[in-house]
């Protein structure tokens, strides 16, 4: 049998990780410890605790552990089993989202542009990633209209052109058509343009348009035209953010009885490319700063794709450590930084207002349910509690009854 005062006593003083169990074995907590000892004791001592943590030690009938060689490791293993377990007592990241990325193989002799969810190191370029899937393939589609690249996935030679070579959509390089010098000229200002550096491009063409109209080929010159008008279109459609930064996330955070709400927005390249939230219920228990903490470690501590800086509205736990790691990890700097002032503390506002906003919505949209249920029903006042039954029989025998009950944290 378990006993949990002998086995504290057998903890080590290292770090690792500690899970905790209930009768059943099921898992109700996973958490991270600089010193095993010293962490997992605070949980059974007669200190100060939140509710939730009373509840979850309440519950505890056996706990274990693993020892790692240092804290980052333990940090990396803490977020690979709440993310595995989803135990009940942690703070949650739901997310199987994958995001859309434009990639170009720029190792190939004629490069292909298309989207992927997958990100792998492979050589090839990514831009993203884009929130909005509809704006990433808007782009695509741009790409495709305005810059003559081959759009079949596997490239081979043929005998004839395709359709797309008629209609003056692809040089057809899988008939020789087109050099890979030529080829890879409109490549790299794809390139520009997804890095934003739309100025270079419409400098470039202007050069070539004047070039080609001195040789009164001014058919081509028209082309270049067209295509340089509808660069600085989508340029100015995609101008939404002064910071002058590669990549960064911005964070912001809102909080209210019933739940958490958590807000990126995705700048690349000075623009802002779009947006995500997160909801954390039953979070009358959890401060904003502990949400902020559990949320960027799950989000981040597996995520391929990294921004240069991570923008957040206070400081949060082990935020040297995970910036050390996900440094370590994609072998460049990463930085956390907490705007005081200027455009990067607007944005902080920016993020947390809409926070708010999207969490206030969301509350007003439960509010705006019960209402109607309310005149349905013709109830004298909103239903803060209920019971749905569900009977079932075979031929009037063997009856079972099932019963689910939702209640309001405010009905007492």
């Amino acid at each position: 049998m378990f006993n949990i005062k002998e086995e504290l006593k057998k903890l080590p003083e290292k770090p690792g990780v500690y899970i905790m169990r209930d009768i059943n074995n099921n898992i109700l907590y996973v958490g991270k410890a600089v010193i095993l000892k010293n962490r997992v004791k605070q949980y059974f001592n007669k200190t100060n605790k939140t509710t939730r943590i009373e509840k979850m030690v309440s519950l505890i009938d056996h706990f274990e552990y693993i020892v790692t060689d240092n804290e980052a490791e333990a940090l990396i293993l803490e977020c690979n089993l709440i993310k595995k377990n989803m135990p009940k007592f942690n703070v949650l990241l739901k997310d199987d989202k994958t995001y859309p990325y434009i990639k170009i193989d720029v190792k190939s002799d004629y490069p292909n542009v298309f989207i992927t969810r997958k990100f792998l190191n492979d050589g090839a370029k990514y831009f993203g990633p884009y929130a909005n899937a509809g704006a990433a393939k808007e782009m695509l589609n741009f790409i495709k209209e305005r810059f003559q690249i081959r759009q079949c996935r596997k490239f081979k030679s043929n005998k004839r052109a395709c359709l797309n070579y008629h209609i003056k959509k692809c040089l057809a390089p899988c008939m020789g058509y087109v050099s890979k010098q030529e080829y890879r000229k409109q490549i790299d200002q794809i390139i520009m343009l997804l890095e934003g550096k739309t100025k270079e491009i419409v400098k470039q063409l202007d050069k070539e348009i004047i070039e080609l109209a001195d040789k009164q080929e001014y058919e081509k010159a028209a082309i270049l035209r067209d295509k340089k008008i509808a660069i600085e279109r989508i340029s100015e459609k995609q101008k939404v953010s002064n910071i002058n930064e590669k990549a960064i996330d911005v964070i912001g955070i809102a909080k209210n009885e019933l739940s958490i709400c958590i807000e990126i927005f995705f700048v690349r390249n000075s623009k802002m490319i779009g947006r995500e939230h997160y909801f954390f219920e039953n979070s009358n228990d959890l401060t904003e700063n502990e949400t902020l903490s559990e949320f960027i470690k799950q989000y981040y501590i597996n995520k391929v794709d990294l921004p240069n800086k991570i923008m957040i509205p206070e400081t949060i736990e082990d935020i040297e450590l995970i910036e050390k790691l996900l440094s370590n990890k994609v072998d460049r700097k990463i930085e956390f930084k907490i705007p005081q002032k200027g455009e990067k503390l607007r944005f902080i506002e920016m993020a947390n207002n809409n926070a708010k906003i999207t969490l206030d919505n969301r509350t007003k949209e439960k509010e705006d349910i019960l209402l109607k249920l309310k005149e349905v029903l013709n109830l004298e006042r909103i239903p803060r509690k209920i019971e749905c039954f569900d009977i079932s029989n075979i031929a009037g025998e063997y009856m079972v009854a099932g019963m689910c009950v939702a209640k309001d944290r405010s009905y007492k």
